[in-house]
């Protein structure tokens, strides 16, 4: 008999970044590295994301504490379970692990309200508590983990989205006529939240000048008003390749990251990104981005200004940004996490 596998994927969002992407592309791969019967729990309003190869278990749309309650809640008879938001159920009886995407509620809980980043706390060390295995998305967010929890983690890198790659030229134009963008700008792509650090990187563009694009929904800090700063909104996953194309340069100025996932898309779509040496990113990036120091604009917006300026050292960004990004991929992070799997005894 195959074994089960059960998978909390109750964060999945539809069209979600960030950890959805995660869940969304870990489980479209998932099927080719496994010999078991995969089962996931998901929203309602998201379990068109799944791929066949999935038996959804489907919820009721619930968010906050209504979310983090359900996934306490047992889990569809299986083999094994795998929190894959650092989830877990109260109790269970067979091998569990969970990821762990960041610990940015421990490490900069002034990014969170304080019931958010209350409540993400417990989840979090009932999780540490109860896996039997620790899945970690780069080498820092295991560091983190071992140096608080004092639990080891495997590392298990992430990828591009499945549809990040370098545009057609008529996609980069049709994007350009759809959000009347500038012919030069700079691009931030994710929501925009205090660890982001977009009012630096306002104050920078402001300096050069250029012309600053977000793309990305408006979080906990208002949109600077001061300069040409154009807020989009939500962009959906289908214009960012082109979004990227068409940016002059792709900037990431983030104070903290688990993973990094903006920025790296941005190389596979072929853009010259600039972000900040902290975290996670230097391990993502390599040497393939601009990396400043973080809440640093005097340095962001001489380096910006180069990029912008210098187009061989632009063009220099986007060829090793794209070799960059093709040494990661979904199949690789599908097959470690199976190899998880294995360790802990259960046949797949």
């Amino acid at each position: 008999m195959r074994a089960r596998v059960a998978l909390n994927a109750l964060a999945l969002r539809p069209d979600g970044a960030g950890v959805s992407t995660y869940i969304r592309e870990l489980l479209r791969a998932l099927p080719e590295h496994v010999d078991a019967e995969l089962v996931a729990a998901v929203q309602a309003d998201a379990a068109h994301e799944l791929s066949d190869g999935v038996e959804r278990d489907v919820h009721a749309v619930a968010a906050g504490a209504r979310r983090a309650l359900a996934g306490l809640r047992s889990m569809a008879p299986a083999d094994l379970v795998h929190g894959l938001d650092a989830a877990l159920p109260m109790s269970s009886r067979v091998p569990a692990v969970a990821s762990f995407h960041d610990l940015s509620v421990f490490d900069v809980p002034w990014a969170f309200t304080r019931r958010r980043a209350a409540g993400k706390r417990l989840q979090a060390r009932h999780a540490i508590k109860c896996a039997d295995a620790v899945i970690a998305n780069s080498a820092f967010t295991a560091e983190r983990i071992s140096a608080r929890f004092r639990r080891d983690a495997v590392v298990v890198l992430l990828a591009p989205s499945s549809g990040c790659a370098p545009p057609d030229p008529s996609e980069v134009g049709a994007v350009r006529r759809r959000y009347a963008l500038p012919d030069r700008f700079v691009l931030h792509v994710g929501t925009v939240e205090p660890r982001k650090d977009v009012p630096s990187l306002a104050a920078a563009c402001r300096r050069i000048p250029v012309p600053l694009v977000l793309a990305g929904v408006v979080g906990a800090t208002s949109v600077p008003r001061e300069g040409d700063v154009r807020a989009l909104g939500f962009v959906p996953r289908s214009d960012l390749a082109a979004l990227y194309g068409a940016a002059t340069v792709v900037a990431y100025p983030s104070r903290y990251e688990g993973f990094g996932l903006p920025p790296l898309e941005a190389m596979a779509c072929g853009a010259a990104v600039v972000a900040t040496q902290v975290a996670s990113l230097p391990e993502v990036l390599g040497d393939a981005a601009a990396l400043v120091r973080p809440h640093d604009v005097d340095a962001l917006a001489a380096t910006l200004s180069e990029v912008l300026l210098d187009d061989e050292r632009r063009a220099a960004l986007q060829v090793a940004g794209l070799e960059r990004a093709r040494s990661f991929s979904w199949a690789r992070t599908a097959a470690e996490t199976a190899d998880v799997y294995r360790s802990l005894g259960v046949s797949v």
